[in-house]
């Protein structure tokens, strides 16, 4: 299964220092059943809202720095918000969203848990958060230096023109010339070509 149910205690092996507390009380408020996913390049977590039969539903990646964990969580408890107060009647990342999720962002900030190169970027996510709860290019990068490190593992942006390496389905491809924002890449074997954020992560091939 892709999903783990834990003891509710264990939630703080995943947060950072001292905000067990403060989301344990948001989870109890909502009477949100959380679950610990396994690894999904697509999402990071997801929230399915309550229904006559359900209470609302929050996933989060358990392979994500306790930083990453804490924002996705904020990230899903702003849409979950969102939907008690304006149910369907606004857009999933729209204005009302936007405000919500900046204030869970702001609450947390005031009790200075992150370390200053997160604060300063979230900071800028107050005037705007972005779609995805890690979207931000200069966001990324800085939770990214909070991962446990893996060999060969770099960001697009890293490495040199012409170099090959591999995503998590098993796929190879080799980095060409950056268009605009993205990184063309063509794909070994079947010479198809597709675009990569400059922050995508992968694994680079050994020569």
């Amino acid at each position: 299964m892709p999903k783990q149910e834990a003891p509710i205690h264990q939630l703080q092996d995943y947060l950072p220092p001292g905000t067990f507390e403060p989301v344990l009380a948001y989870l109890r408020q909502y009477r949100v059943h959380l679950t610990v996913a396994k690894e999904r390049k697509s999402v990071l977590g997801d929230y399915r809202h309550r229904t006559h039969h359900a209470n609302h539903r929050i996933s989060v990646n358990g392979n994500l720095n306790s930083y990453s964990f804490l924002i996705t969580l904020l990230h899903e408890l702003a849409h979950l918000v969102t939907f008690e107060q304006f149910g369907h009647k606004v857009q999933a990342h729209g204005k009302e969203w936007k405000m919500i999720y900046g204030q869970f962002l702001f609450q947390f900030l005031q009790h200075k848990i992150f370390p200053a190169d997160i604060e300063n970027e979230l900071q800028q996510s107050l005037k705007n958060p972005a779609a995805s709860s890690c979207a931000e290019d200069g966001l990324l990068r800085v939770l990214r230096r909070y991962d446990s490190k893996k060999d060969n593992h770099r960001l697009i942006e890293e490495l040199p023109v012409n170099t090959v390496f591999k995503i998590a389905d098993g796929r190879v491809f080799q980095k060409k010339e950056k268009l605009r924002k993205r990184f063309r890449c063509v794909e070994v074997g079947t010479n198809k070509v597709y675009l990569f954020s400059p922050v995508y992560e992968v694994e680079v091939m050994n020569s």
